[in-house]
């Protein structure tokens, strides 16, 4: 048992620091299973030693995308290491090999997450979603099915359900990301839009918008050049305005 300081630490600096110059990197698969286990960052930061064991040294993690699919929780859109948990997510979530019932339950699980998601948050989870599609096309349905639900407690899927199996997520539509198409940023609900059309076979890439800050996207709309806009077309004349108005007769404004 460590504290948690230490524990962090670590487990920052192990993957690149620690395991290459191991003759048996094999030996810290107790030590990395256990942090895995213990949940919030310190299970973040014991993903990268884990994806080198497994990677690399063939380690067998029976109960891994159980875990890892746990660890989505509101929490995951705010933590430091966000951009970290999310490039490893891409990775165990590339291959073509996962069955449908689990790709889905990620999807909806980080499509009902992102609706209190912030701006730059949704603007890196909505393309890797997209990517999740475009990877695993079986799971299209959740876009494509015809009558979603009408509200939230008529969704079949089961958000506490730890296990992905179980999660009836295949049964479900994803209405999460319809409703973020009229969300108050106009480049989320510009992203959100892309599931109404077909995907193109290439993958977005994401790595650009994995560290993407709130600081960066307010800076971005600051240097946006402003448009004109005419808010009126005729000059204002009399108390409400109309041209030929009695009150116009008897009241100016200067």
């Amino acid at each position: 048992q460590l504290p948690t300081g230490l524990y962090k630490k670590v487990l920052v600096i192990l993957h690149d620091s620690v395991l290459p110059y191991m003759n048996e990197p094999t030996l810290m698969m107790d030590f990395l299973t256990v942090a895995y286990g213990i949940g919030g960052a310190i299970s973040l930061l014991a993903l990268n030693g884990l994806f080198i064991l497994i990677h690399q040294h063939n380690l067998e993690y029976p109960d891994f995308y159980k875990k890892l699919y746990n660890l989505l929780d509101p929490s995951i859109y705010h933590v430091k290491y966000r951009a970290r948990f999310f490039h490893l997510t891409d990775l165990f979530l590339s291959s073509s090999h996962l069955p449908a019932y689990l790709v889905a339950a990620f999807i909806k699980r980080l499509s009902r997450l992102a609706l209190t998601a912030p701006p730059e948050a949704l603007l890196m989870i909505i393309p890797f979603i997209c990517n999740l599609f475009r990877r695993h096309p079986a799971c299209r349905v959740l876009v494509h099915r015809p009558g979603g639900p009408a509200d939230m407690s008529e969704d079949p899927y089961v958000m506490e359900e730890e296990e992905p199996s179980k999660s009836r997520a295949l049964e479900s539509s994803l209405w999460e990301i319809q409703s973020l198409q009229s969300h108050y940023h106009p480049d989320v609900a510009k992203a959100a839009a892309v599931l109404n059309q077909s995907l193109s076979e290439m993958e977005d890439d994401i790595s650009g918008l994995l560290e993407l800050s709130a600081y960066e996207l307010f800076d971005k709309e600051v240097k946006k050049k402003a448009v004109d806009v005419p808010l009126e077309f005729e000059q204002v004349r009399g108390l409400f305005g109309k041209k030929n108005d009695i009150f116009a007769e008897h009241f100016s404004l200067d």
